[in-house]
């Protein structure tokens, strides 16, 4: 009998190919990893090993300089640059009571805008000019090209989202050019010694319609089953981990999960992670598709906007504001610590996390 807590393996080769009936096949194995585990990997999805390799290179060049070079870039309120070590504490996890900051250190990269785009210039939220350390040459190039091959990635995986909830594949087309997107290029030291509450990364779910993993050969992943159990993600040889978040559940009405899930490096050594955050354009109203609501299945989100959401989640989540985190309560959550959801959580409360 199968694992029913297996991570399934997606093999985009067919579809990419234009292999008749690929599409639809695709989406039937999208439609049952996101309604029962949330969690899915790709393979054959036409991202170039060396170009992933490179970008891992780079992200070691950048968290290898000396802290107060990287914090020359430090994280503004548009959500690119550095985040230094323990900058961040995830309030909004529906699954624990997060009291710790994270310990890792990362480098944020959005859309590469030119600074005289007509959003940078009128200093619209989310729409910046990134911000690239000084005297690191041949650093930009890779991270950009690499941003840049997982849009139209996302853009193919898209049309299997719409399939899998039985819309026109090209119902997502127009939300999904000049998307919103994040790379978070992430440093987590050795935790081989840390308690049982300390997490590189606590457990959380994602904010994202979609986030890609780059593949990793150093473990430390772990996602949380329905049942409640921990378990560790595995590594598929030059395969994309795939999970959704926030706002996916919004868009589906809870029908796809979005699966909590945590990173602690025991490893002894260092981890780097690359997370690709993906969401529709910044105008696009966030709500339920027409499939997933009707009669007798009511939209149980407002409709809402990725700048205002996005607003209210950094003001809970970052620690290097001044925003006063209770004054911004998510959409979804109690203003005095998480509620349930469809994202793999009991109804019934629980008590806070400890290692399990």
């Amino acid at each position: 009998m199968p694992d029913s807590n297996a991570i399934p393996v997606i093999d985009l080769g067919p579809y990419l190919a234009g292999t008749h009936g690929a599409l639809d096949r695709a989406a039937a194995e999208l439609r049952h990893a996101l309604t029962e585990i949330g969690f899915y990997s790709i393979v054959n999805h036409g991202v170039p090993t060396a170009l992933v390799r490179e970008v891992y290179r780079q992200v070691a060049r950048f968290h290898a300089r000396p802290l107060d070079e990287k914090l020359k870039i430090k994280l503004d309120r548009h959500n690119v640059g550095y985040l230094p070590m323990g900058g961040d504490t995830l309030r909004t996890s529906v699954v624990a009571n997060v009291t710790k900051p994270n310990m890792n250190e990362a480098f944020f990269v959005a859309r590469d805008l030119a600074p005289d785009h007509a959003d940078v210039v009128s200093g619209r939220r989310f729409r910046s000019a990134n911000q690239w350390p000084e005297n690191l040459p041949d650093f930009r190039e890779p991270i950009v090209e690499y941003c840049d091959r997982l849009e139209r990635l996302v853009q193919s995986l898209v049309r299997i989202y719409a399939r899998a909830l039985d819309l026109p594949a090209t119902y997502f087309d127009g939300p999904f050019t000049d998307c919103q997107y994040k790379l978070r290029a992430t440093h987590y030291p050795s935790q081989r010694e840390a308690p049982d509450d300390e997490f590189g990364i606590a457990p959380h779910t994602d904010t994202s319609f979609l986030t890609l993993l780059a593949p990793n050969d150093v473990p430390g992943l772990a996602f949380r089953t329905q049942a409640g159990d921990w378990i560790d993600v595995p590594t598929v040889p030059d395969g994309f981990t795939v999970n959704g978040g926030q706002l996916l559940l919004r868009c589906t009405n809870d029908y796809f999960l979005a699966t909590p899930h945590r990173a602690v490096n025991r490893t002894g050594g260092e981890r780097y992670t690359l997370a690709f955050f993906c969401d529709a354009q910044i105008d696009w109203p966030i709500a339920a598709v027409p499939t997933c609501v009707g009669p007798e299945r009511p939209p149980k989100y407002e409709t809402t906007y990725y700048t205002d959401y996005m607003i209210r989640y950094q003001a809970r989540t970052y620690n290097v504001f001044d925003d006063h985190a209770n004054d911004y309560p998510m959409p979804g959550f109690a203003a005095g610590g998480p509620i349930a959801t469809r994202m793999n959580v009991p109804a019934e409360p629980e008590r806070p996390l400890s290692g399990e």
